[in-house]
């Protein structure tokens, strides 16, 4: 029997859906929120549908709720890259960009390509993940204030409003790093890939809480270079006959919170980490740009990061496991 698909395009306020058959589909349209979400799988009964295969775009928190709500009611759930429909789309020469077009889009998807099953993150890990987010986004506050007021040019009263909300949001962030490793201190086995994280040169302990807030299990990734993928750190070459010629870059078609926590590191380390520096050395002799030098390092830092999680041993800058660890 061929499988019932539903795709869902997934916003802040609605979710656009698509059920479909192998000879029809239909649509429709429910609020994202804990009542439309009820309201969705009454619909899907409705329709005689008692187990589908739920596909929706990786679209961040929004599609978090739905996702775990049909979960829970035996629905089979694939949550998919964007940039992997996006070329599915462009492939079958998709002109309509509306969210009815998009919610049909992904049941195609669903119906012809391979997806990967999901299942709803640990309790542990979505604390975490939502405290080392909501430190990001305290930062970048930070940062805008602080830009703010060495614009210069206001009034003194917004100048002493601006250093007291600096020393507030100080006072948050203080907060936030003491609450995330408290938070992983409390957990085993986040505590040990920590302090195994911590092995490495280049990477701290709040670098080390972003990369398990962003990487939920290693044991989803079969390779370093799988790893390297989901973070969007694989090059993508385009070269096609004479025409076509340009330099390698970053696809940047992953998790840009988990490529963010590697950037500083990647630096400290093209300096310091014996095994990042001789590899950068060697790329900078060729010819690559700083830039290009600093992406090949937080590759190279992520394939060590596997590597140590992996084989759960600490970082031996002696070692290095081609199978694990090479560019």
């Amino acid at each position: 029997m061929d499988t019932i698909v539903l795709g869902i395009d997934v916003g802040k306020e609605k979710l656009d859906v698509c059920l479909r058959w192998p000879e029809r589909q239909i649509f429709n349209q429910f609020d994202n929120t804990a009542a439309g979400h009820q309201k969705l799988l009454s619909w899907m009964n409705k329709q005689k549908v008692t187990q589908a295969h739920v596909c929706m775009e990786a679209t961040g928190q929004y599609g978090n709720g739905v996702a775990e709500y049909l979960f829970q009611h035996g629905q089979s759930i694939s949550v998919v890259n964007p940039a992997r429909i996006k070329h599915y789309g462009n492939s079958q020469l998709r002109r309509n960009k509306t969210d009815k077009a998009d919610a049909g889009l992904i049941a195609d998807f669903c119906a012809s390509q391979k997806t990967t099953l999901w299942t709803p993150p640990p309790a542990e890990f979505k604390e975490l993940q939502a405290l080392v987010r909501r430190l990001e986004d305290l930062t970048g506050l930070r940062q805008q204030e602080a830009n703010r007021l060495q614009a210069g040019g206001t009034t003194t009263s917004v100048i002493a409003d601006l250093k007291e909300h600096l020393a507030f949001i100080d006072q948050q962030l203080l907060k936030i790093k003491r609450l995330i490793q408290d938070h992983i201190d409390k957990y085993p086995e986040l505590r040990k890939q920590r302090d195994l994280l911590i092995t490495i040169t280049g990477i701290g302990k709040l670098t080390a809480a972003k990369i398990l807030g962003e990487v939920r299990d290693i044991r989803e990734f079969e390779s370093a270079r799988q790893l390297a993928a989901y973070g969007g750190l694989t090059p993508e070459n385009k070269r096609s006959g004479t025409s076509v010629n340009k330099k390698p870059r970053l696809s940047k078609q992953g998790n840009s919170n988990l490529r963010k926590a590697l950037y500083m590191p990647a630096i400290s380390a093209k300096n310091h980490n014996p095994i990042v520096a001789a590899f950068c050395k060697r790329l900078s002799a060729a010819g690559l740009c700083s830039m290009a030098v600093i992406g090949a390092a937080m590759r190279k830092l992520l394939h060590i990061i596997f590597g140590v999680l992996k084989h759960g041993r600490p970082f031996d800058p002696k070692y290095i496991d081609a199978s694990n660890i090479a560019s």
